[in-house]
């Protein structure tokens, strides 16, 4: 089927949005007074070029605590925690802390609990469990109706968002979905990688669709069992019992390679063997490849 562009690429724009979720949860906190039960003020160790030298605040309805016996805070009921355009909503924020010889404290680990929802002026993310570790500097949001939004894209998933900064990884786990208009990819895990460009900017290196692959537009339904797709060539490849349809008309074969450049899909045979590649078209079909 020539001209056949697959959706595995749209995911990329939606993953890169859940960036932006995640930096909220990769702070660095210094803070003085114990009488400051009102708001708290940090700078962001913000490793996607943001608003690092923004402080951040946090405010809560039911209280705000200094555990210095085990070295934690803790805000309680409607809490929320700004720093630039990135809010933070929770039931619940702990952030604890190590003292330096210095007598300064670093924060080493944030949680969020209960009616979690990450919101930036790109994305707003909802989930019941969040949690940054700065030493691993790794962040996961997990639980309850788990989703990402934007103005046009929606994730999904069933166990967690995992954003790896150092390695620019972002992962949505289990029962993975990505929607953009009509079309849907989906897959049992979903993995961006993400790189810096020559002016410094995140962009997308490549994404990856693990296990149960299926990918749906308003003409076209791919499956197979492992897909990718590389930003640096525009093109995608999908493997493992790939099947693409269009209406009744089908391929099959072992592997397939969408170039986006051209709008050019090949389907491949397995090396060795006696695999084939197998088409079926049906004359007169209203959806002809």
């Amino acid at each position: 089927m020539s001209c056949l562009r697959p959706r595995i690429i749209i995911a990329a724009t939606i993953l890169y949005s859940a960036v932006i979720a995640a930096c909220l949860l990769q702070s660095q906190a210094y803070a003085k007074d114990k009488d400051r039960a009102g708001a708290a003020a940090t700078p962001l160790k913000d490793h996607l070029g943001g608003d690092s030298a923004k402080p951040l605040e946090i405010t809560a309805e039911g209280s705000l605590e200094w555990h210095r016996n085990s070295k934690f805070f803790k805000a309680v009921k409607k809490v929320k925690a700004t720093q630039g355009g990135t809010t933070l909503f929770a039931d619940i924020l702990i952030a604890k802390y190590r003292e330096s010889a210095k007598d300064d404290m670093q924060i080493y680990l944030l949680k969020a609990d209960g009616n979690v929802i990450i919101e930036s002026a790109r994305s707003k993310a909802f989930g019941e469990h969040a949690t940054y570790d700065i030493d691993s500097a790794t962040a996961v949001i997990s639980g309850g109706d788990l989703r990402l939004q934007t103005s046009d894209q929606l994730v999904t998933a069933q166990d967690r968002f995992v954003y790896d900064v150092n390695a620019g990884r972002l992962k949505a786990i289990g029962d993975a979905v990505a929607i953009r208009g009509d079309d849907r990819l989906r897959a049992d895990e979903i993995d961006a990688v993400f790189t810096e460009d020559k002016d410094g900017k995140r962009v997308l290196k490549t994404l990856e669709a693990k296990g149960n692959v299926k990918i749906t537009s308003p003409s076209d339904i791919l499956t197979g069992d492992y897909g990718i797709y590389s930003a640096k060539t525009n093109i995608a490849r999908v493997k493992g019992n790939v099947k693409i349809m269009r209406g009744q008309n089908v391929l099959e074969g072992d592997r397939a390679q969408i170039d986006l450049n051209t709008n050019v899909s090949s389907m491949f045979a397995a090396k060795g063997g006696d695999g084939r590649v197998r088409g079926v078209f049906y004359p007169g079909s209203e959806n002809k490849p």
